[in-house]
């Protein structure tokens, strides 16, 4: 099956409605959606949509046009049980959180799981292996991975760069007539001598629909000097459902002259991290809501801005009264219109600033690197997206390192930085059982954050600044029978489960075995579960099975389960 270039995929995207409908809808149940393309999630944009089950799982899942199946993957996160479909027009369909593959692709994904010895595989497949229709019963929707509850997550890829584009551009059947809602604006000062309201700090305000368009509450006005950025939070709803979801474009106009835009129907996939430049970090990660910028930090290189004029920033300096409107759309352009006054000011006269400490300054386009005693990090070129002044203190801590205040949560990262911090009284039997964690300073709770021990150092790839200090796990992971009583006893038919847990470190592996053969356990990650469906083919009837099961965390303790059946 021939595929046709990558480049004529964008001929396809977002084509005239006269042309013929090249994909089918996944299921045959009218097509809600809990979620859109593109919304704002933890360090990711959603690659898909999320199409409502009921609220159950087995539904069936159909090709969405013809192809063959490309890439299966079984894990117990992300997408769970999911199929990759390749299609002669340069797209990939992905078919994600699914309970179940249909009976030769589960029979397939069984063989390999056993020939590999492992419940998570990710198999790339010949084009001859599955090829499938358009409208063939692939699978069954399930709740897999790390799925919220049950539903279909359904992407269309370009396959040459496995970048998401929104399905709603491919004309499937989801009615939606629903404007975007503006719930709240935020404004910003962006420069040294910059005010809001004349105060230099970001300001919060309300909105209100009025006459057809939001405004600011109250009719509040507002006053800025200097550089100022806008920001917008916004939910959209599509018709029949009341799930929140995200917004597709957005558009700044100041005195009605465009000074930045966005389109949110495709995003390269290994851009996605650049998610936490596009929104307030520091608003994402204390409350959860998503706040649009109006703006680009240099160190953003996401390639969904369409304009951006002096990187969307506003000087509000000559003393003018601007109309400002921020207009927001979804995937079939509903929009909505947020217009309010700024008052532009002149930039007060600046006080002598006293003398400071020269400030350590981090660098966006560069690599930065900190050392102090006790602490050494490590910023590779394209960790941050703007400059900022690097913070850091230290405090003694009745533990294993004193502890490092590594500047701020409130400042994203984009890639991983590598921290070291210096053990202290570290017993050498503990060594090989040291991790690196956050703590909370006021309770003391640690959350772990990796890493190993290495002459008196570890070191651990971090994601996020805060507060840390040197750990250690020496706690087996927790394994509760839930299926075998006393040991010898069969509880459940047909299967045998067990909750498995770790407190702290995480599990890192597991392995089941039945009469010293290993034997495949579905992992459940979200509900600790593994589960192992009794396999009569493989070990027989009419007999007491041996089953062992070792449960081993990132920190090498071990947890071993050993007992009998009968089946």
């Amino acid at each position: 099956m021939k595929i046709l270039p990558g480049c004529l995929l964008i001929l396809l995207q977002f084509s005239l409605f006269a042309q013929e409908k090249y994909f089918f809808e996944p299921v045959k149940i009218p097509v809600l959606l809990s979620a859109s393309f593109a919304e704002i999630r933890n360090n990711h944009f959603h690659s898909g949509i999320d199409i409502k089950t009921n609220g159950k799982e087995g539904l069936p899942v159909y090709a969405a046009a013809e192809g063959y199946i490309s890439r299966i993957v079984v894990a117990p996160n992300n997408f769970g049980n999911a199929i990759y479909i390749d299609h002669p027009n340069g797209t990939t369909t992905l078919y994600g959180h699914l309970r179940n593959f249909r009976d030769d692709i589960a029979q397939y994904v069984k063989n390999l799981q056993y020939e590999k010895e492992s419940f998570s595989i990710d198999q790339k497949l010949p084009s001859h292996q599955f090829p499938v229709e358009k409208g063939e019963l692939i699978a069954y929707s399930g709740n897999s991975g790390s799925s919220g509850g049950p539903h279909l997550h359904f992407d269309i890829r370009d396959t040459r760069t496995q970048d998401p584009m929104n399905p709603l551009g491919f004309h499937l059947a989801v009615t939606d007539k629903t404007p975007p809602a503006i719930t709240s604006l935020k404004i910003y000062p962006l420069g040294e001598g910059s005010l809001v309201n004349n105060l230099h700090k970001k300001q919060k305000f309300g909105v209100t629909l009025l006459n057809g368009k939001y405004r600011l509450k109250n009719g509040t006005r507002i006053t800025a000097c200097g550089e100022i950025g806008f920001a917008v939070n916004a939910t959209d709803y599509f018709d029949g459902s009341w799930n929140r979801c995200g917004i597709n474009y957005l558009t700044l106009r100041v005195d009605s002259v465009e000074l930045f835009s966005f389109n949110l129907n495709r995003f390269p996939l290994n851009g996605t991290h650049y998610i936490n430049s596009h929104i307030d970090y520091e608003e994402w990660a204390s409350t959860r809501q998503a706040f649009h910028k109006t703006w680009k930090d240099p160190g953003n290189f996401l390639d969904i801005y369409e304009y951006t004029k002096n990187f969307g920033i506003f000087d509000a300096s000559d003393g003018k009264e601007h109309k400002v409107e921020i207009v927001v759309k979804d995937a079939y352009k509903n929009e909505s219109v947020l217009e309010f006054i700024i008052a532009g000011a002149a930039k007060p006269a600046q006080p002598k600033q006293k003398q400071k400490n020269e400030a350590t300054v981090f660098k966006y386009h560069s690599e930065n690197e900190f050392e102090a005693p006790g602490i050494k990090l490590d910023c590779p070129e394209g960790s941050f997206y703007t400059d900022f002044e690097f913070d850091y203190h230290s405090a003694e801590y009745a533990g294993y390192s004193d502890i490092h205040e590594v500047h701020h949560n409130s400042v994203p990262i984009h890639d991983y930085l590598i921290l070291s911090v210096k053990t202290k009284n570290l017993p050498e039997h503990l060594e090989g059982k040291t991790l690196l964690a956050t703590i909370d300073k006021k309770t003391g709770a640690k959350s772990p954050a990796g890493g190993n021990f290495l002459d008196g150092w570890v070191t651990a790839k971090i994601k996020k600044f805060g507060n840390y200090v040197v750990a250690v796990d020496t706690v087996a992971p927790s394994i509760v029978p839930l299926s075998i009583k006393n040991k010898n006893t069969l509880a459940e038919a047909g299967k045998i489960r067990f909750r498995i847990s770790d407190s702290f470190s995480g599990i890192e592996s597991y392995a089941g075995y039945i009469d010293g053969k290993w034997a495949l356990f579905e992992y459940d990650a979200k509900n600790n579960l593994l589960t192992y469906l009794i396999d009569a083919e493989r070990i027989g009837k009419g007999k007491t099975h041996k089953i062992t099961l070792e449960v081993t965390d990132a920190k090498r303790n071990t947890a071993k389960y050993s007992g009998t059946f009968t089946k």
